[in-house]
């Protein structure tokens, strides 16, 4: 089990390169995170909802994802409360407090779930959340050293030198650990390191005799690495590129989901996009694109306020492109209604206008891996739905995709200037990626493989940390 000193320290990126490493080597290997709170997931093989971060694990150990990989996610929808996520399902929304009760029968399903993944696997490497340090959820916990210790498992503690004072974090955290606790980690991974490794040697010494447990490396910060987000948004929203040619902006909702929808746009050299947060201004674009969203009429009111309906509305008077994903291809109808109040209180509420479409929002949530072509010029579309509406009127006459299965998603104006779509991942296949940004004015719009670009990426990792990490060391009775 690979845990952290706290969010953030690695442990995603860890066990996504373990994976490729043990998958190269031969070995039958799979990821496993028990408890996962995101807003970036995925739809597994068997037509469930995972964690994205699993999702991408999955790939890096060469298998399709299946929702035993993540048995619980949380998708937050306000401040105290969530969607409750079990075995790829939703079973309803639950504050914090109600949750925590929850747990005592949530971790049935997360024993279930990895009991069944060790007997097909030869490795099953499990991701904590969080830190297993947080004295606040250590009862019924089920996430980090709770899971552990039912299992039996051995855990590296990994922690990120990149934000400093890596040795207070590791000897901190062995210090708020039970007894039985800290004998179950046999070794760390220093994470994110820059600079002179000499350095840090009298300070590596000083934690090994410390805590009489080995470092079993440190890994150098890998400049530009791009694995998928588990859930924060990017710090830097694009690549520096030379020459982007086509500006792209994305409002950071509040409760954005699946942003890594935009990562091939961020990672194509021809393109510059910007996440454009609370209180900035909106600058001009050629394409503007409104994200999935947890609580869309929540955050269409968000947006209302925020000034986009105004700056929306000029866009389009210009002559840009306006495109919405998911609960953003609701927002462009004239009605969203919520009469379940499933993703809060407000129950009906006026949509942007700019296509002739309403939605309902039912308690049935819609999960399917999908595949298709742009109505347009034929390009091919893969992506997955994840939403819980149903959407009606005249403009999905115009549809924006004709999906394999015979029927179409979305729908596109008259006047061409604005398309929705439920599809997550309409920018992964390169042949609609490159359509889109013609559609959007990119003239000499240049293919773009994301898809490699994601196996090169994970490869990179684990070419690093075979080269960093001496796995050796870890006690033989421990692995």
């Amino acid at each position: 089990m690979i845990q952290g000193t706290n969010s953030d320290a690695g442990k995603s990126i860890i066990v996504t390169g373990l994976g490729r490493i043990l998958y190269r080597a031969g070995y039958k290997v799979a990821p496993f995170k028990p408890q996962n709170m995101a807003l970036n997931s995925a739809v597994t093989a068997d037509g469930g909802e995972i964690g994205r971060a699993q999702a991408v694990q999955a790939q890096a150990c060469g298998l399709q994802a299946i929702t035993d990989m993540n048995p619980i996610l949380i998708k937050p929808s306000s401040d105290t409360g969530a969607q409750i996520i079990i075995n790829g399902k939703p079973i309803g929304n639950m504050d914090a407090s109600t949750y925590h009760e929850y747990k005592s029968i949530a971790k049935n399903a997360v024993l279930s779930a990895h009991a069944r993944l060790i007997k097909q696997f030869d490795y099953v490497i499990v991701e904590g959340a969080g830190s297993p340090a947080e004295i606040n959820l250590r009862d019924n916990d089920i996430a980090n050293m709770g899971f552990a210790e039912a299992v039996d498992c051995p855990v590296l503690l990994v922690a990120d030198i990149d934000k400093g004072g890596v040795f207070a974090q590791i000897v901190g955290t062995l210090e708020l650990l039970s007894e039985t606790e800290r004998n179950r980690i046999c070794g760390f991974i220093i994470n994110r390191f820059r600079g002179d490794i000499s350095l840090l040697k009298n300070g590596l010494d000083w934690l090994e005799q410390k805590t009489d447990r080995p470092v079993l490396g440190v890994l150098p910060y890998l400049q530009g690495l791009h694995i998928e987000a588990e859930d924060a948004l990017p710090i830097v929203a694009h690549a520096q590129h030379d020459n982007p040619t086509i500006d792209i902006i994305v409002p950071a909702l509040p409760r954005i989901s699946n942003h890594t929808d935009f990562d091939p746009l961020r990672l194509h050299p021809q393109v510059k996009l910007h996440f454009i947060g609370p209180e900035m201004k909106i600058p001009p674009a050629d394409l503007i694109i409104l994200p999935g969203s947890k609580s869309v009429c929540a955050d269409l009111h968000w947006l209302r306020n925020q000034g986009w309906e105004q700056a929306l509305q000029k866009h389009l008077r210009y002559g840009g492109k306006l495109i919405g994903i998911c609960g953003g291809f609701q927002m462009l109808g004239h009605t969203i209604h919520d009469p379940l109040e499933l993703e809060g209180t407000i129950k009906s509420i006026k949509g942007f206008s700019f296509l002739n479409i309403e939605t309902t929002l039912e308690k049935e949530k819609i999960l399917s891996q999908t595949t298709g072509k742009l109505a347009f010029n034929n390009a091919h579309v893969i992506g997955y739905e994840i939403h819980m509406g149903k959407t009606s009127g005249l403009d999905l006459s115009r549809p924006t995709i004709h999906l394999a299965n015979g029927s179409t998603d979305g729908a596109i104006s008259k006047d061409n200037q604005v398309m929705g779509t439920y599809l997550h991942g309409l920018f992964d296949s390169s042949e609609s990626h490159h359509s889109i940004l013609k559609w959007a004015g990119l003239k000499e719009a240049q293919i773009f493989d994301y898809q490699s670009i994601r196996e090169s990426e994970i490869d990179r990792l684990a070419d690093s940390m075979e080269e960093h990490i001496n796995f050796s060391l870890i006690k033989p009775d421990a692995v």
